[in-house]
């Protein structure tokens, strides 16, 4: 090759590789999300309604938009994700939960209300609770428009009630109901979601949590609360924890020298580092599996699909940030949005 023809392909190079200035003036203001965008699925990781595309050309007037939105924390929202569901007991012991998959109108964040894909009406869906050995039996009634169907993601069960349309069972149709029974076989932290056209309905909002009994705990370790935080980045929902985003995201409070205990649950397609400011996660389960060795991590990697379980040690007083730690997750010109949280310590 001549020296004319190199030069030729190494301006060529340069050329298509280069990023334009006003690309990457952009670059940290708007990330897309992916989503199933011929059904509306896709969002955009910045906050609705906050000027997410305007650069400030003041730094003060930048300053105090940030302020305004950081400060707002915690912002109030109509529902609660993950609320409880109780069960009925039958004559013979079995615990039996109805779901409902139905259309519902959700609160983001102040303002923002979407048209969700939801387990009685709440994102994420109820939390369902047995201990090991119950028989358990969910009835999923279908009130959307389109097929679904109920897949216990990290659950030992028969074949038939997996949940895969088309594979295990029937879809279950609008209108129709179908029935899930099995026992719960040893201690899990499992979770439950759509395996119908679940790139839009997941993302939209069909999915919640089922725990069976206890993840075992080092010695001398007694847990004053234990909640699961639910990650979330496509669909209607977009960046979220708990099917909130901040600044509607709730706290979690606790006294000086408690222990909390988390279940991370990540319904979304993206694996999100959650990191916890100025206290230790301690890691004791994946997956609803025990770990052999407990370690500490300040930042938890967790992938789609998977749960960790950690414990928290409240042993210094403060707000402790607790977020994404992908920046395009959390925070931005106009403050922090998003998979963003605290841990108040008093």
């Amino acid at each position: 090759m001549t020296k004319t023809n190199l030069t030729a392909v190494a301006t060529a190079f340069v050329l298509a590789t280069a990023v334009p200035v006003w690309a990457a003036g952009n670059a940290s203001t708007t990330t897309p999300v992916t989503g199933d965008t011929s059904h509306g699925a896709a969002t955009s990781v910045q906050p609705s309604g906050s000027g997410a595309h305007h650069e400030h050309a003041d730094p003060k007037a930048m300053d105090a938009a940030m302020a305004k939105r950081d400060k707002s924390f915690p912002a109030k929202t109509a529902g609660q994700g993950a609320p409880d569901l109780e069960p009925t007991v039958t004559a013979d012991g079995t615990k039996e939960f109805a779901l409902t998959a139905k259309i519902a109108k959700w609160e983001l964040e102040p303002g923002k209300v979407v048209d969700a894909w939801t387990f009685n009406g709440t994102v994420p869906g109820p939390t369902l609770k047995v201990a090991v050995g119950d028989k358990v039996r969910v009835v999923v009634k279908n009130e959307l428009p389109e097929s679904t169907s109920v897949h216990w993601h990290g659950i030992l069960l028969p074949n038939e009630v997996d949940g895969v349309a088309n594979l295990t069972q029937d879809p279950i149709k609008p209108s129709e109901t179908f029935t899930y029974e099995f026992t719960a076989e040893r201690p899990s932290v499992g979770w439950f979601h759509s395996h119908h056209d679940g790139t839009k309905q997941v993302a939209n909002g069909l999915w919640g949590t089922i725990l069976m009994g206890e993840m075992p705990r080092p010695e001398g370790v007694t847990v004053a609360q234990s909640r699961t935080m639910h990650l979330q980045d496509g669909g209607v929902i977009g960046l979220s924890l708990n099917g909130k985003s901040f600044p509607a995201t709730e706290p979690v409070h606790a006294k000086l020298n408690e222990w909390v205990e988390i279940h991370y649950v990540n319904a979304g397609g993206q694996a999100h580092p959650m990191h916890l400011h100025g206290l230790d996660q301690l890691v004791i389960a994946k997956d609803g599996y025990p770990v052999a060795t407990p370690y500490k991590a300040d930042t938890v990697l967790v992938a789609p699909g998977e749960r960790y379980t950690v414990l928290i040690k409240a042993d210094r007083t403060g707000d402790w940030l607790w977020h994404c730690h992908i920046f395009s997750h959390a925070e931005g010109s106009q403050g922090m949005f998003g998979m963003v949280t605290a841990l108040t310590v008093s």
